[in-house]
């Protein structure tokens, strides 16, 4: 063989073997989301529905050959949502390479990870937290939130709460981070509309007996009652206030208590209960209805509030990723502060100054829809009018 075609081949054996391994490395650089979430916990039931949205991405995505080359893994272990727990657990992840943490249910636990996400060279994103100091005084760069904050939250039931007759209110709130400031920021929503605040009761987590705090409210004269309870202990509060004559005596609203998992789990005790509603599946959005078809036809039901959220938290994860052509942590948060993105909602805004989502919410009660019970938007109220005030001071 002439030396000149030996060479040749020689040359282009080697352009084909470092091509190919080129593309074995990229296969081989997988984005790995790390799920630390409550599976045996207060919130058990919602950790099971985070774990379906991330699965259901996850399978969607890698069906498509994965983002843009990078197949989808994750990784769960259960926090039990307790904040120290998951602090291990998410150190745990990180440890075996799942450096893309998402899906903590209370508050507590994003907020204990959320200032060891520098130290760990990883980053957290927030799809249920609602504490407002998570992107608020505790805010970091490397802490990012898709859901509805508290504040947000109080921003859209104050129209609700306006046109309501009732005078005076109670909150019955669970004793934790998120439990307390939805508390705090109804007490002053009532109170700057003139109404009066008559019993804060605050409860600890698994709490099977609600008996001693609806007997508060009755007797404290409430004529309406806030209620911010998820999970084990919203199922247990609303099953014992209709048994006791609460739900039928004043007027019961909350958040996240009378979720979809929540109604089908509750049944008749749910109906005519006001809250806020952060998702449905009825939304009427093209890329929703598109998404609600596929879950429904995987899983024989519409996605919950929790479920929706979860999964456009992974819509905003991959399109970051996109943008980034990178799944590493660093490249992915510089492309997620100040990003659009197309989501299940419709396109929006990652704030940069806070790296809160800027989303519609809505407040809506629970009634029948075709003979099934179900939170019905009444109320939309836009991201511009939610928009929660920037009191981050993100560190340099």
């Amino acid at each position: 063989m002439p030396r000149s075609i030996h060479a040749f081949t020689a040359a282009a054996g080697s352009a084909m073997l470092a091509a190919m391994l080129a593309t074995s490395a990229f296969a081989a650089d997988p984005l790995r989301i790390g799920v630390p979430t409550d599976l045996s916990g207060p919130y058990a039931t919602l950790g099971e529905e985070v774990m379906r949205a991330v699965r259901f991405a996850t399978d969607e995505a890698n069906a498509q050959h994965g983002i843009a080359g990078h197949m989808v893994e994750f990784k769960s272990y259960d926090t039990e949502a307790k904040p120290d727990l998951a602090r291990r657990q998410s150190e745990k992840l990180v440890s075996e390479g799942y450096t893309i943490l998402t899906g903590t249910i209370a508050s507590g636990e994003g907020l204990a990870i959320a200032p060891l996400m520098d130290r760990w060279g990883s980053i957290y994103i927030s799809t249920i937290n609602k504490a407002d100091e998570l992107t608020g005084a505790n805010c970091v760069p490397r802490v990012f939130r898709v859901n509805t904050q508290s504040a947000m939250d109080a921003a859209t039931v104050k129209p609700w709460l306006a046109q309501r007759k009732e005078k005076k209110w109670a909150v019955v709130a669970a004793d934790i981070a998120w439990g307390r400031g939805s508390g705090d920021l109804f007490d002053k929503a009532a109170k700057g509309m003139g109404k009066e605040m008559v019993a804060d009761l605050y409860t600890p987590a698994d709490v099977n007996d609600f008996a001693p705090y609806i007997e508060q409210i009755k007797k404290s004269g409430a004529e309406g009652v806030w209620v911010v309870l998820a999970g084990r202990d919203a199922i247990n509060f609303a099953q014992q206030a209709k048994q006791f004559g609460l739900t039928s005596s004043v007027t019961v609203a909350g958040v996240s208590f009378t979720t979809d998992g929540t109604v089908k789990t509750l049944g008749d005790a749910a109906q005519g209960i006001y809250g806020i509603i952060n998702y449905s599946s009825t939304l009427d959005t093209p890329e929703n209805k598109t998404f609600v078809k596929a879950w429904t036809a995987k899983y024989n039901t519409p996605p919950t509030n929790f479920e929706g959220e979860t999964y456009l938290g992974m819509q905003v994860l991959f399109q970051a990723v996109k943008t980034a052509n990178s799944v590493k942590p660093d490249d992915v948060a510089k492309a997620m502060s100040g990003g659009e993105f197309d989501t299940i909602m419709g396109k929006l805004k990652l704030r940069a100054e806070d790296h809160q989502l800027l989303k519609p919410n809505y407040f809506g009660v629970v009634e029948k829809v075709d003979g099934v019970l179900r939170p019905v938007v009444k109320t939309t109220v836009s991201a511009a009018d939610v928009a929660p005030a920037v009191t981050c001071k993100m560190p340099g």
